[in-house]
């Protein structure tokens, strides 16, 4: 199952078209899932204990009133974004498109994904949310949350669709990487498309033979690969060699250093999901 996580943002309609373009490789159903988090619903709270003891019966019904039509409110529009998720999806799909579903749950869309995990091979999610700040290049506030959390690759959607003919694996020889060779040599999502394969670092040494190694994995796959092991700061190469070489989809492993050592040296999977204006495909 291919799950398709939607806050009716402007990122919605492409991650319904990614949606799609991965079901119909994979031949798996799509599930949508819009989850109005608990900002957006009314708290069970005691109003009488907020606003003091002095209020008078008919303000605390109002206010009542008032959180019980925004939670309404809320629900009509969840549904909504539902109903037009569904219509794009069965637009972007052939005659021979798989099930589409859809759910609607309130709380947090973490605890959501977690809970149908379990039957899901891919996530899609837009790069930015309804609250991000795009002057600021923000991003999704649930983005990195739901990308730590699974334990399957998340595809991060860009503003536009295209059909990736065209990717790059940012390689590092961790853990995560090495997952994304195998998923690609495994499963038939990017097969056929033209793979560029690229490592940032010393061009001897231990890095260079796990590159050959992950090459010769995706060749054997049947993938025409480019491998190269080039000198320089990773995020800055990397964003480079996305732009000159117009590739159409990034894939990476996700967040590989602890917090701790973000806050001094920063992310590269944040800094390229920030930069990179294509979609990227991310495994932890």
């Amino acid at each position: 199952m291919i799950i398709a996580c939607t806050d009716g943002s402007l990122y919605a309609s492409s991650v319904y078209h990614h949606a799609a373009w991965a079901a119909s490789r994979q031949s798996a159903p799509i599930h949508v899932l819009h989850v109005i988090e608990r900002h957006e619903h009314p708290s069970e709270r005691d109003l009488s204990g907020t606003i003091g003891f002095d209020a008078s019966a008919e303000l605390l019904a109002e206010l009542a009133l008032a959180d019980e039509t925004h939670a309404r409110v809320a629900r009509l529009r969840g549904q909504a974004i539902l109903d037009d998720a569904m219509r794009q999806l069965r637009a972007a799909t052939t005659d021979e498109s798989p099930d589409i579903s859809a759910t609607q749950r309130h709380g947090s869309l973490v605890d959501a994904v977690d809970e149908l995990a379990d039957d899901t091979s891919l996530i899609v999610i837009g790069k930015r949310g309804e609250h991000a700040d795009f002057a600021r290049g923000h991003l999704g506030s649930n983005l990195e949350r739901v990308v730590r959390s699974v334990p399957v690759p998340v595809l991060v959607a860009s503003r536009e669709f295209r059909t990736p003919d065209r990717f790059l694996i940012a390689f590092d020889g961790g853990a995560s990487a090495r997952k994304a060779v195998h998923y690609l040599t495994t499963e038939p999502l990017l097969r056929g498309a033209e793979c560029h394969l690229l490592a940032v670092g010393k061009a001897d040494g231990e890095l260079a033979r796990q590159l050959e190694t992950a090459a010769d994995s995706l060749r054997a796959a049947g993938f025409s690969v480019t491998a190269d092991l080039l000198p320089g700061d990773a995020d800055d190469i990397i964003a480079r060699e996305v732009k000159e070489r117009e590739i159409h989809l990034l894939v990476m492993g996700a967040y590989g250093h602890t917090r701790v050592r973000q806050l001094i040296l920063g992310s590269t999977t944040t800094t390229l999901l920030r930069t990179c204006t294509v979609p990227v495909l991310l495994f932890r």
